[in-house]
C-alpha cells in the first residue's frame, strides 16, 4: 500500500519513522525540508502526488482540517483511503462523510500517544480506531500492520471516544496548562505527590497552543468536563475557607 501523508509536524514525523518500513509514504507539507523528509525514509511529494495514493493520511491541526478536507475531494483516487489522525473524532468524521466521494473510504483514528511518550517504541501504545466506511479486507490488511508494531488497537465510535478523551486527555492538559500558567515548578523538597503532579507538565509543554484549543474547541464534552472540575475546585476551595 501507497501512503500520501499530508501534514509533517511532531506526529507526522513520528509516523513516518515508525512506518516508512511498511509503506511507501509521499510526503507534502510546504513548511517541510525535503532532506528531512528523505532523512526518515519518505519522499517529498506535491499535494496532488501525495493525493493519488492508495490512502491518504491527514495530519493537520483539528481547526485546519475542513478546509483540507474541500481541498482535496478531488485530486483523491475513486478508491482511495482516507485517514485522520485528530485528537477528536467526532468533528472530523462529520467533514469527511459530508465532503469526500461515497466511493472513498474513511477511517478515523487517535493515537493515544505522542513524539515524548512513544520517543523508542509503539509497543504497548494504545490507538483508537473508529471504522466509518472501510472494506473489512482493507481494514484487517492495515490493522494488522498496526499490530505488528505492537500497537493496541482500541475499537469505538467517535462520541464515544470524544467523551472518554474529555475525561482523560483533556482533562490532563487542561490542568497541565493550569499549572504551567501558575507557576509550577519544583521546589527543592519535592514531596513523591508533587514530583507525579509535576509529571503531568511533560505531557503537555512540548504540544502547541493550538492543539490545546482545538481539542477543547471541537469536542463537545470538553466544555462540561471543565465546568464540572471547575465547580468541584471552587467547592473545595470553600470548605478550606470555612
Amino acid at each position: 500500500m501507497t501512503v500520501g501523508l499530508i501534514g509533517f509536524g511532531r506526529l507526522g514525523m513520528l509516523l513516518t519513522r515508525y512506518f516508512a518500513a511498511d509503506f511507501k509514504i509521499s510526503v507534502f507539507d510546504p513548511k517541510a525540508k525535503g532532506a528531512q523528509i528523505k532523512k526518515l525514509g519518505a519522499k517529498p511529494a506535491t499535494l496532488a502526488a501525495a493525493c493519488a495514493q492508495d490512502a491518504v493520511l491527514l495530519c493537520v491541526p483539528i481547526g485546519r482540517f475542513e478546509s483540507l478536507v474541500r481541498r482535496i475531494r478531488g485530486l483523491l483516487r475513486k478508491d482511495a483511503l482516507v485517514i485522520d489522525v485528530c485528537s477528536v473524532k467526532e468533528h472530523p468524521v462529520r467533514v469527511m462523510k459530508r465532503y469526500l466521494p461515497r466511493s472513498v473510504e474513511i477511517l478515523a483514528m487517535h493515537p493515544n500517544f505522542g513524539p515524548d511518550s512513544a520517543a523508542v517504541t509503539l509497543k504497548g501504545q494504545k490507538l483508537v480506531v473508529c471504522k466509518v466506511r472501510v472494506k473489512d479486507s482493507r481494514y484487517r490488511k492495515f490493522l494488522g500492520v498496526l499490530k505488528g508494531k505492537g500497537l493496541e488497537i482500541v475499537e469505538m465510535s467517535p462520541a464515544e471516544h470524544d467523551k472518554k478523551a474529555a475525561a482523560s486527555l483533556v482533562l490532563t492538559h487542561f490542568i497541565g496548562r493550569a499549572l504551567i500558567a501558575g507557576g509550577a515548578k519544583t521546589t527543592g523538597i519535592d514531596t513523591e505527590g508533587y514530583k507525579r503532579l509535576l509529571r503531568i507538565l511533560e505531557t503537555v509543554q512540548n504540544d502547541s497552543w493550538e492543539l490545546f484549543r482545538d481539542m477543547n474547541r471541537y469536542n463537545a464534552f470538553a466544555a462540561p468536563m471543565r465546568r464540572k472540575l471547575l465547580g468541584a475546585m471552587r467547592a473545595t476551595d470553600r470548605r478550606v475557607r470555612l
